[in-house]
């Protein structure tokens, strides 16, 4: 039964799907900068408004309910549609405005802090993405991608920027055979077994889990865990030190694999002029990750 007289509030429906993307309220409320308690009572708040439950705690984090999985691309629409309302609004305003999107372990701050000096009174929103929000991209849910090559975007949709490359590295468990070793060579893991990807396009995408009889796995949290725990081993990123946050992870240099590769990412015709300036900032500042 949901409360009479009341409307359904955007903000609730945004503090909805970003749980969804995150599956954890605990990374949704870091997301959201808001306390953990006020995130969950809010998702309460809206269950009750619509007079169902939308998501369910797992040990994991979070996941939808089939009530959830319903609302979730409605949700979606309505914030995309309120979205287009402003704009529509605010165009003959002529403020300059651009929303980034972001995914993974990347940060783009120096981008955006520069984007913001030289244009002060440009109106500059940030999203993190994660890997099933790609398509933000396509339905303008965002103006400009920061993310890692490669993507699931068709190359004559989409003008892709290099900004910087970074070297790959092994993620292996503590005591593994591997742990103790200087580097490893691309041919060294050749052999092994790569597991289920849903966006795997190439040999060496920017995260890899290799292991024999490994089930497609989402979070990468529960990559990392599937480590730890030996039944396999992974391949990132040197820039990402999320491995390093674990004392039963060891992370070994890899020789002879090919970059991982971080590339700036807008519609082709596109007609905001601030994807041009955030293309000039970014190239101005982003740079790998020192290791």
């Amino acid at each position: 039964m949901n409360d009479l007289g009341q409307d359904l509030e955007l903000r609730l429906v945004r503090y909805f799907t970003v749980v969804a993307a995150h599956q954890h309220f605990g990374r949704a409320a870091a997301d959201l900068h808001v306390a953990q308690p006020a995130l969950s009572r809010q998702i309460q708040r809206l269950e009750k408004y619509l007079g169902a439950r939308l998501l369910d705690r797992v040990p994991q984090g979070t996941r939808l309910t089939p009530a959830g999985q319903r609302f979730l691309p409605r949700a979606q629409a309505l914030l995309q549609a309120a979205r287009q309302a402003e704009l529509t609004v605010r165009e003959p305003n002529q403020t300059e405005r651009i929303a980034i999107g972001y995914v993974e372990d990347l940060v783009i701050t120096a981008a955006v802090r520069e984007l913001r000096h030289r244009y002060p009174d440009a109106e500059i929103t940030t999203r993190y993405l994660n890997c099933h929000d790609v398509g933000a991209l396509t339905d303008k849910s965002v103006d400009a991608l920061i993310a890692r090559a490669p993507l699931p975007l068709a190359a004559d949709d989409v003008l892709t920027t290099p900004l910087y490359q970074e070297p790959r590295m092994l993620v292996v468990p503590r005591g593994h055979r591997l742990a103790d070793r200087a580097s490893v060579t691309a041919e060294e893991l050749a052999g092994e077994e790569a597991a289920p990807c849903a966006f795997e396009t190439t040999d060496w995408t920017s995260y890899r889990i290799l292991g024999a009889g490994v089930p497609p796995i989402e979070s990468y949290e529960d990559k990392l865990e599937l480590v730890a725990s030996g039944r396999a081993i992974a391949v990132l990123p040197v820039g990402d030190r999320r491995s390093s946050l674990r004392p039963d992870l060891v992370t070994v240099p890899i020789e002879g694999a090919p970059p991982s590769q971080v590339v700036l990412v807008s519609r082709k015709g596109d007609p905001n002029p601030m994807i041009r300036k955030l293309r000039l900032a970014a190239e101005a500042v982003m740079t790998a990750p020192e290791v």
